[in-house]
């Protein structure tokens, strides 16, 4: 009886370590996550939208508009 016993309590270490060390390896994805500026539109001096302008200005005497984004390209509350 004791062996089997030791046996479930040493399983029971043995699954409690294996599920420690697959949180470990879980949470380390989540802290790499960075918010970074993504370029959306480009404004010229009057304050209007260049015509056929891609969201990257092009030329001069433009001002590039950004905005923050997560790597799943959605803007987190307030950040922008």
């Amino acid at each position: 009886m004791a062996s089997m016993t030791m046996r479930k309590r040493l399983g029971a270490a043995v699954a409690a370590g294996a599920a420690a060390f697959a949180m470990g390896l879980g949470g380390a994805g989540i802290a790499e996550a960075k918010i970074q500026p993504v370029d959306v539109s480009c404004t010229n001096p009057s304050g209007n939208e260049p015509g056929g302008q891609q969201p990257t200005c092009k030329g001069g005497a433009h001002t590039q508009e950004t905005e923050n984004r997560n790597p799943s390209g959605h803007a987190p509350p307030g950040h922008n």
